[in-house]
């Protein structure tokens, strides 16, 4: 094991065992570095490491940090990752979207309050009558995230928002070249919404994975 991982693996061990709890402040280097057998070098490489997949926060002047370590804190690394996919791996995405969202818009319609249904019935609403492709994508994308949001399981939600980037590109290109593809978007989006509204979470399930295997359907004939 190279040097640096052995270092990074000590400071996990420390934050996984409850040693450095969320929001803790690391021991000054040069102690830390004794403390854990480690050389400064090895030690600061590590810290790096760590804060680039936001594990640990470096404030200039005041010390290192352990995050919150909040699921969409750390899962920002994945985002910036799936970043870099191909386009012949979109259909992949889509596939996973189709595991992931069905199940979230269940769970929304079960714990949803009377408040949260109201600001998704506003972003239904917020889509104008004939809107452009941009329009209707931001919105399809809004309306995507409140739900996952209303899942109540961060982990999740998290997961849904950073598959989002990779079939913004597709939803965009169904939206230029299928006929109909907004009223099509529209209805089973209110579908999607009247099921949340009247807590019916197989409904809302089912209904999501319509709307979700359309997309992927039209993008597979479309590639």
């Amino acid at each position: 094991m190279a040097v640096t991982d052995a270092a990074i693996d000590k400071i996990k061990g420390m934050i996984v065992s409850g040693e450095l709890a969320p929001g803790a402040r690391l021991p000054k280097e040069a102690d830390l570095a004794e403390r854990l057998g480690l050389s400064r070098n090895s030690l600061r490489e590590a810290v790096r490491a760590l804060a680039l997949i936001n594990v640990l926060d470096v404030r200039q002047g005041d010390g290192t940090y352990v995050t919150s370590l909040e699921p969409r804190l750390l899962l920002d690394a994945l985002t910036f990752v799936v970043d870099f996919h191909r386009d012949d791996t979109v259909l992949e995405f889509f596939q996973v979207r189709r595991i992931l969202e069905p199940a979230a818009t269940a769970m929304a319609a079960t714990s949803m309050g009377p408040d949260d249904i109201e600001e998704l019935r506003a972003i239904l609403d917020a889509l104008p009558e004939d809107p452009s492709v941009e329009q209707l994508v931001a919105n399809d994308l809004e309306f995507h995230q409140r739900i996952a949001r209303g899942s109540g399981n961060t982990v999740l939600c998290s997961l849904i928002e950073s598959l989002s980037g990779p079939t913004t590109r597709a939803r965009i290109w169904r939206g230029l070249t299928q006929e109909g593809a907004t009223a099509k978007t529209r209805e089973q989006h209110t579908a999607i919404y009247e099921a949340i509204a009247t807590h019916q979470p197989d409904i809302a399930r089912a209904w999501a994975t319509v709307h979700i295997a359309g997309v992927e359907e039209w993008l597979r004939r479309a590639l």
